[in-house]
């Protein structure tokens, strides 16, 4: 049951951020229950890939670097930013090479035509000696350089991959805490869901028949 509710949510999600928030569902008309339909087939593929990138990624999961979670926006893949870089530093360490290429691996084989989007954020320590002119730069950058390193080292295709920096202001934790300050420096891979268009009913289709008026 709680699978299923979270699901529904997500669908519901899914359908406000295409339609607005002025999106109304009303019970029994045919293009609602196409795009619900459609939605949940759209997540059911979301979560098929979501367990191809629990089984590649295993140890990574398990030591804490690699967390994978189904939100609105889509399926996260939130690496941890220590682990892809060093302080202050937007080149990627060799050491996180065999971690993108498995999710690579995932991108190219098993959702070819999906979009990716690539989110940079870092903790609010402000920047002083790395010569970034603020977290915004830092966060843009090592985005940047993972959406690089897919694109050019692994093949995936530029027209379906973007990237941006939000810096310390979509923090996951209190950054009060060094544990927290580290929970903060991430990198986020998401995969996008496919949200093919649903054609719009036409009035004519959901008219009740006229009364007769004899």
């Amino acid at each position: 049951m709680g699978s299923r509710l979270i699901k529904f949510v997500l669908i519901f999600c899914l359908i406000v951020g295409i339609s607005g928030c002025t999106f109304i569902f009303q019970k029994g008309r045919r293009s609602d229950m196409e795009k619900i339909e459609q939605l949940s087939k759209e997540l059911d593929e979301l979560a098929r890939v979501k367990m191809l990138l629990e089984n590649s990624l295993q140890s990574e999961i398990k030591d804490k670097k690699v967390k994978l979670e189904m939100m609105e926006k889509g399926l996260v893949i939130t690496v941890v930013g220590d682990v892809l870089f060093d302080s202050g530093k937007d080149k990627i360490r060799l050491e996180a090479y065999p971690l993108l290429d498995k999710v690579a691996k995932v991108l190219n084989e098993d959702i070819p035509d999906l979009s990716v989007g690539i989110e940079g954020h870092t903790d609010n320590q402000p920047i002083k000696f790395s010569g970034w002119k603020s977290n915004w730069e830092l966060s843009s950058h090592r985005a940047l350089s993972v959406l690089h390193y897919l694109v050019d080292n692994k093949g995936v295709l530029p027209g379906r991959i973007s990237a941006i920096g939000y810096g310390e202001f979509k923090s996951v934790a209190s950054n009060d805490t060094e544990k927290g300050k580290q929970l903060n420096r991430r990198v986020e891979i998401v995969i996008l869901p496919r949200v093919s268009k649903v054609k719009e009913t036409k009035p004519a289709d959901i008219l009740e028949p006229k009364e007769n008026l004899k």
